[in-house]
């Protein structure tokens, strides 16, 4: 059975590729129909996906400019916005209206240059953002995106990590408070293990369109993504670790602390280091899209 997304997800029922291109001409030249006849793009091309990007940012969300510099992350929408809708009902679940006119404070640790789930944030829910990265290159290209979104600048801060060793230490100021935290780790240990994965998605494109998959591993990432975005020492586990550590000494400014866990084997492990942090409360959201399962693992010390 198909999984689906999200009810209130304004991509539940797929692209209308007609109304993209007419918000966003740059698009046309990457739309053909696909093996069933339906229009589509090669979603193994980093340009067709950063169109894709640009003109669901602009025709759904009113972003009129948006880019990442080459080589960097282009997530994808539609599962991105899940993520914030599935935030939004935790929110709710104790009382906090998501679009309350008590502003909602969110902290997006590891923004990117891409800066998505803080965009998205401000722009479906009007929440206040707070986005961090240990990236300066990727911060400044966020910081232009933001100058050519008046609305977005207003509501988006921007801070540097300068200690790559750290995750909330550094960021999160003393008496300041967030409503909840939000972050999509690194997945990988290495980039040998990255590249292995990018190979996994590049023959099921190719198996979808039809094709043969490929054989040998690609040089290079097709889907993007500099090395502080897809691995990092000790991998997920290790990230998730050093962060539910230093969430245990800012309990008490943040309600509700939530990741992305990739893989399903890490979840047992997170919940336990959790646990040992004295965390009170520990919630597992699935989020499902096509064929494909994440979920977001959520605690609070409150």
């Amino acid at each position: 059975m198909t999984k689906t997304l999200h009810p209130n997800n304004a991509h539940k029922d797929g692209y209308d590729f007609d109304a993209l291109v007419l918000t966003y001409p740059a698009l046309k030249k990457f739309v053909k129909p696909n093996n069933h006849g339906r229009n589509s793009i090669d979603f193994a091309s980093p340009a067709a996906v950063k169109a894709l990007n640009c003109a669901l940012l602009k025709h759904h969300y009113g972003i009129s400019e948006w880019n990442v510099p080459e080589g960097y992350l282009c997530p994808p929408i539609p599962g991105r916005v899940d993520y914030i809708h599935y935030a939004a009902d935790l929110l709710s679940s104790c009382g906090i209206k998501a679009s309350d006119s008590r502003q909602v404070k969110m902290l997006d640790i590891g923004t990117g240059a891409n800066g998505i789930y803080s965009l998205l944030a401000a722009k479906v829910y009007g929440w206040h953002c707070t986005g961090s990265e240990i990236d300066p290159v990727g911060l400044k290209n966020l910081a232009s995106v933001l100058d050519k979104n008046d609305d977005l600048k207003r509501l988006i801060d921007l801070r540097l990590q300068r200690d790559k060793r750290k995750i909330l230490e550094g960021v999160i100021k003393a008496g300041e408070k967030f409503d909840l935290s939000v972050c999509n780790p690194p997945f990988h240990a290495s980039q040998k293990e990255a590249i292995k994965s990018n190979q996994r998605k590049v023959n099921s494109l190719a198996f979808n369109r039809g094709e043969k998959p490929g054989s040998k591993a690609p040089a290079g990432l097709n889907f993007g993504g500099q090395k502080n975005e897809l691995w990092c020492e000790g991998g997920e586990i290790g990230f998730l670790q050093t962060m539910i550590n230093e969430s245990a000494r800012f309990g008490k400014q943040c309600r509700w602390f939530t990741t992305l866990v990739s893989k399903a084997e890490n979840v047992p492990q997170a919940k336990w280091h959790m646990r040992n942090a004295g965390a009170r409360d520990i919630l597992e959201v699935e989020m499902e899209q096509g064929n494909k399962t994440t979920r977001i693992v959520a605690w609070s010390f409150v």
